[in-house]
């Protein structure tokens, strides 16, 4: 199986040497589930949707709870063990904010979130990329998948609706 940053290293291969830019690597501050900041720098992770902070979501139970600040605080717990990290960028979002695809000790953080259950898949960046790793987070019932919720997209929708 390839791996992501496999896949990465050949596509930067592949790039002429003046076209590639230099991995942004640091000590992250978590901003939110899918956004870090490093040495003042945002950065979206790519192809992944996190539960905004105000976000809420039903457990196992049934009972209400703040989702999008459990994948915060997972992302924030996760990173604390493995800095510092890297990140390559591959785009910008609307908000001119750097989109990557960052890795903490040799793994996908992107991946990571959403094999725990604290991110979903976001085709419509993703490619479906992440898709394997939601399911598997959805057939054992990981974090978002225990209970129920709204996709984070739906959810922002909806708020600006209201």
């Amino acid at each position: 199986m390839i791996t992501r940053a496999a896949l990465l290293a050949t596509a930067a291969a592949l790039i002429p040497l003046s076209a590639a830019a230099a991995p942004l690597v640091g000590i992250p501050s978590v901003i939110d589930g899918d956004t870090i900041e490093i040495h003042g720098q945002r950065i979206r992770l790519n192809g992944i949707d996190a539960p905004e902070s105000a976000q809420l979501c039903l457990d196992a139970s049934g009972k209400k709870y703040r989702c999008g600040q459990r994948a915060s605080l997972a992302l924030a717990d996760f990173l604390e063990a493995h800095r510092p990290i890297s990140c390559i960028e591959v785009d910008r979002d609307r908000f001119r904010r750097m989109v990557a695809v960052c890795t903490a000790g040799g793994v996908d953080i992107g991946e990571w979130m959403v094999r725990k259950g604290y991110a979903v898949d976001w085709p419509r960046y993703s490619a479906g990329f992440y898709a394997k790793a939601e399911t598997d987070a959805r057939i054992a019932k990981r974090g978002l998948w225990a209970g129920a919720f709204d996709r984070p997209w739906e959810w922002r929708k909806q708020m600006t609706v209201q």
